[in-house]
């Protein structure tokens, strides 16, 4: 069985092969071209996590002068991160292909070469959601189906009959957004999610503890008792503690939505588990090549693949996003403070409808589904699915990591 989400054409050919003009498909379409960097597990004696440089002659180790991610982009404010990067030879770890080739499925890797990791360590792991119109349509019928997929198809039609397909002409918080509040509250169906979909206030939580996110080529992870659950393709942004927005990723919050739509209360329950959060494949810092107006205009394309032969595609415009980057960046700042910066995951305008199995089933996961998002600037994040109970265990904390930090002698000559 095939199927297609919300029209999008020909994105299966969106670098899941190998590119024609060469380049790894990991690669953004300008390849090198931008300040790509990341962090890797490096074996040896003894081994850990090393932030690296990706650039036309390598792999290059930054770790003597950055031991953290987060040291890296508390570099200067937007943009002079990246000059700090290319200031700083590196150690020659070894050649892009080689590392990109090693990350691309757990199960295959060579343990003598590096593999890429999350591209983030200290950073708090922070999301917000509903700041599309469409998926804020699918969060209230999440709610309104109590998490039973098989209500979700006659609920949106009442739904949609009543408020619209398309609300992303109104703007949250405006008079306009009152209006209609009232409107729906006269009719019964105010929504929690219409409340932070259209309100002055985002939806902004925690999606993982630090560095318990997953990178490119390892499994993600859904809760064995989920029955309704889907990939969330998303841009993350790299935030430091100044709230200076340095450069971003490609991000997975996968989202689990039996459980959330039996009670928001779940949200939990239904974002933070084992395996559940993927960012990578790198971050792509803000330089002459890369900025916001960049992530503004991004589209972010969706490929799944099942082994039963099923197919779902799907994409996430960043254009048709209702609160800006920068909006959502203020309001996280709000009232809380990130000495080592986040990350923050921006929202989806992606919310798969199609049927996998049977009719009015919609689309859930099953084992094996291999995962590929991908976009023009940040490249191409691949993860393959797997139960949240039997994904790799989370071992490597916060103690663990100062350790071996230690244990290196990364600690002797820098700050974290």
């Amino acid at each position: 069985m095939k199927s297609t989400s919300q029209d999008v054409g020909t994105t299966a050919t969106m670098a899941i092969a190998a590119r024609a003009d060469g380049l790894h498909p990991t690669l953004p379409q300008d390849g090198l071209a931008g300040t790509l960097v990341g962090r890797v597990w490096r074996p040896g004696a003894p081994a850990g996590p090393a932030v690296v440089v990706l650039r036309p002659d390598g792999v290059f180790d930054l770790s003597r002068r950055f031991p953290t991610m987060s040291t890296l982009l508390e570099t200067g404010q937007t943009g002079q991160a990246a000059h700090a990067v290319h200031s700083v030879a590196g150690e020659f770890l070894c050649s892009v292909d080689a590392l990109l080739d090693n990350s691309s499925q757990a199960d295959e890797r060579d343990p003598a070469l590096p593999w890429l990791l999350a591209p983030c360590d200290l950073q708090v792991v922070k999301a917000a959601g509903v700041t599309f119109a469409a998926s804020m349509i699918e969060r209230v019928i999440e709610e309104q189906a109590g998490g039973d997929p098989s209500r979700a198809q006659g609920l949106r039609s009442q739904v949609t009959a009543l408020i619209g397909a398309d609300l992303s002409g109104i703007r949250p918080g405006s008079a306009e957004a009152q209006a209609l509040k009232k409107l729906l509250q006269d009719k019964k169906l105010w929504s929690q999610y219409l409340e932070v979909g259209i309100g002055p206030d985002a939806e902004v939580f925690t999606k993982a503890p630090v560095l318990a996110s997953v990178g490119h080529g390892q499994d993600i992870g859904i809760r064995a008792d989920s029955a309704w659950n889907n990939p969330e393709p998303e841009v993350v942004l790299a935030v430091n503690s100044r709230g200076d927005v340095v450069g971003a990723a490609l991000g997975n919050d996968v989202n689990l939505r039996d459980i959330e739509g039996r009670s928001a209360l779940l949200l939990g329950k239904a974002k933070d588990n084992n395996a559940s959060c993927a960012i990578g494949p790198f971050i792509r810092l803000f330089d002459g090549t890369f900025g916001l107006d960049q992530v503004r205009r991004e589209t972010v394309h969706l490929h799944v693949a099942g082994q039963d032969g099923y197919t779902l595609q799907g994409i996430n415009t960043m254009a048709s996003i209702s609160r800006d980057p920068l909006d959502l960046v203020a309001q996280t700042l709000a009232c809380h403070q990130y000495p080592d910066g986040f990350m923050l995951f921006l929202g989806t305008l992606f919310a798969p409808t199609d049927d996998r199995d049977e009719p009015g089933g919609g689309f859930t996961h099953k084992l094996g589904d291999v995962v590929t998002i991908h976009s023009h600037w940040l490249g191409t994040l691949r993860n393959r699915v797997t139960h949240c109970e039997t994904a790799p265990p989370w071992r490597f904390g916060l103690r663990e990591f100062i350790r071996n930090l230690a244990e290196r002698g990364l600690l002797e000559r820098a700050r974290l």
